[in-house]
Formats: C-alpha cells, structure tokens, sequence
C-alpha cells in the first residue's frame, strides 16, 4: 500500500476500507521514499516534505485501522491475518522477510543479489553486462565481500529484532545495548525490558527508528 504526494487523509480512509473489503491475508504498508536527484524528487519533493509532518498521524490511522480489522500489526511495516481471523490457524507473516528480522542465514541469486551466511556478506555485480560475461566464461560472478564482525552483528540483531511485536532476547547481545538509554527508554514508555528479552511498546513502535538508535551503543 502506498499514497500519491498529492494524497490527504480522506484518500487514505478510502484505501484502508477497498483494502480491508478484499480480505487479503497480509498487507504492506510502506511511506513513500522519494531518492535525492530523481525526476520524481524533483516533480514532487516540496509536497513531500510539506507532507513530513502529518506522515506519523498517517500511519497511526493505518495501524488503528487494520487493527480493529482483524489485522495483526507484527512488524514496522506489516500486518497479517491474526491466527484467531484465520479459519485454519495458519501464521501468515511474510516467512521470506521474516528470516531478515530475525536475523537468519539466507542466499540470495542472481544480479546484484545480496546473501548472508555464517558472519559473510556478499553481494553479486550489480551490472548484468558483467554478471552474464562471468557465467559465460565459467567464473563466478564477480561480488563485494564483507565479513560480519561480531559488533556488527549485534548491531545490527537488534534494529531487525526490534522491528517485531514479539521480544527480541538480549542473550549475547548486551554489549549492543546503551544502558543509559535503555533504562530512560524503558522509563518513559517506549521500551519493555525484563526477563532477559526487549520490545518495544506500541508508543515506541510509533517512533522505530528513532527509539532503537538511541538504544544502539
């Protein structure tokens, strides 16, 4: 699901209900990101950022929305039929992006493809010209690699941990963690921290990215 610059709160109520009236078993719902230097930017920018401001209100409506719809809001940008809304119980979350956010080996093929595997990086040439003239010759296509460090890893265990409804364990992941800011967090609201595990409340959840920088040490 995504809004036009152009878009008001109307326009959004009357997406939410032509979505809801189709029943779909999971729904995106992601802001609109607008590159720097690209014609779009350059046609629509000013309304974007007119627009900034009322983008936190905007999601609010989505989330309340789909919400009292039977949706369950398990991820920053993702809802799914609850198992309760589901006549056969099932797990409906996204299992493919699922294995980004908890933070799982995965392979990925093809040009300019990304895979992480035991604590490597790699990422395939982004030009086809190149990929297809290494497989051509037999080679492997050439790729940027990077070793996963184990800060690195933390690091980055809790941005994608934290974007779940669902607690996020710090077993060997508390040297990631600011305990300044973990305990003022946890004090005004955002955060939920206790036995051994860390979520963010739906306040929090409002804010993502913002919250989870601050607990990044």
């Amino acid at each position: 699901m995504t809004r036009e610059p152009s878009s008001g709160t109307s326009d959004l109520t009357r997406d939410l209900a032509e979505a809801l009236a189709l029943e779909p078993e999971h729904i995106s719902a992601y802001e609109l990101e607008a590159k720097p230097g690209t014609r779009f930017t350059h046609a629509h920018g000013d309304e974007l950022e007119r627009q900034a401001e009322s983008m936190e209100t905007y999601f609010e409506r989505v989330v309340e929305t789909l919400s009292a719809g039977g949706y369950r809001w398990y991820e920053t940008a993702n809802f799914c039929r609850a198992r309760s809304a589901d006549a056969a119980g099932r797990d409906l979350r996204a299992r493919h992006n699922l294995g980004y956010w908890l933070g799982r080996d995965y392979l990925g093929i093809g040009v300019g493809a990304v895979s992480t595997i035991e604590k490597r990086r790699w990422r395939n040439a982004p030009s086809l010209h190149r990929y297809v003239a290494a497989l051509e010759r037999g080679e492997p296509p050439p790729r940027e690699v990077e070793e996963l460090s184990a800060e690195v890893r933390g690091i980055e265990r809790v941005m994608l941990g934290l974007r779940l409804d669902e607690p996020l364990p710090l077993a060997g992941l508390e040297a990631s963690l600011d305990e300044h800011e973990l305990e003022r967090l946890t004090r005004g609201g955002l955060v939920a921290h206790g036995d051994g595990s860390l979520v963010l409340t739906k306040r929090g959840r409002f804010l993502g990215g913002g919250v989870t920088a601050r607990l990044l040490a």
